[in-house]
């Protein structure tokens, strides 16, 4: 049963990451809950699995030309940097300011997602301050990831919509490429403290590997307006998952 439940998880996270980048927290978590693991493991094992969907995804995207490398790199070590600081520091400060700005910034995304569909277009802050602020704010994505473990994948792709000119493909692929990075960088930790679940990873994992595949190769061939609508949808989860939090 345990199988069959790991391979539906996988096919999900798959489609997910293939398509919009985000993180596979979003289903692994809830999905391995619903199996029976403690919270802890399922977040370890959702990291180990972003790891291993990643890698082909972010070679699809990087096959169609759609990876900012500078950016992804900017964006990376920013959440690597605040995932450090909001491991060691979880236990002394609040994250919820932080869970409260993040939410709302995500609502806005979502509005601006569906406006987009629309071709619906906003003025985006200067590049010379894009750079800087979206540094910083990768910064409190990688403090969120740190301490209560927010997606970081579907954040990087706000961070790029609100200060970047880039596609829809290309925001997608980089997000995917930053968030190769950081899953790297927190899979050291909890596999240093063996905290995770090998076979479920493997399997979700490598079933989301060959699946997110396909899914990424489908997503470069869509229509723009369609991605957005399903980034729009992807937001409205990501709002009312991180309320329930608040909540």
């Amino acid at each position: 049963m345990d199988l069959l439940g790991f391979i539906i998880i996988g096919v999900l996270v798959g489609a997910l990451v293939g398509v919009t980048g985000s993180s596979g927290v979003l289903i692994v978590v809830p999905g391995l809950t619903l199996l029976g693991y403690r919270f802890q493991t399922a977040v370890s094992s959702s990291l180990i699995v972003d790891l291993i969907t990643t890698v082909s995804v972010v070679l699809t995207y990087f096959r169609y030309d759609n990876v900012r490398v500078r950016t992804g790199l900017l964006l990376g070590l920013g959440a690597v940097i605040g995932a450090q600081i909001g491991s060691r520091v979880a236990v002394m400060i609040n994250p919820l300011p932080l869970e409260i700005g993040f939410t709302f910034f995500a609502a806005v995304m979502a509005v601006v997602s569906f406006l987009r569909s629309r071709s619906i277009s906003f003025k985006r802050v200067e590049v010379r301050f894009a750079r800087v602020l979206s540094f910083l704010l990768s910064v409190g994505v990688g403090i969120l990831t740190g301490t209560i473990g927010t997606s970081g994948g579907i954040m990087f792709i706000a961070i790029m919509m609100a200060f970047y000119n880039y596609g829809v493909k290309e925001m997608i692929g980089t997000a995917t490429f930053s968030m190769f990075l950081s899953a790297l960088s927190g899979v050291s930790g909890y596999v240093a403290s063996g905290v995770y679940d090998l076979d479920a990873s493997v399997v979700i994992g490598s079933t989301a590997l060959i699946v997110g595949t396909v899914f990424a190769k489908v997503a470069n061939r869509m229509k723009p307006s369609t991605i957005y609508q399903i980034l729009g949808s992807v937001f409205v989860i990501t709002c009312i998952s991180e309320i329930s939090k608040i909540f």
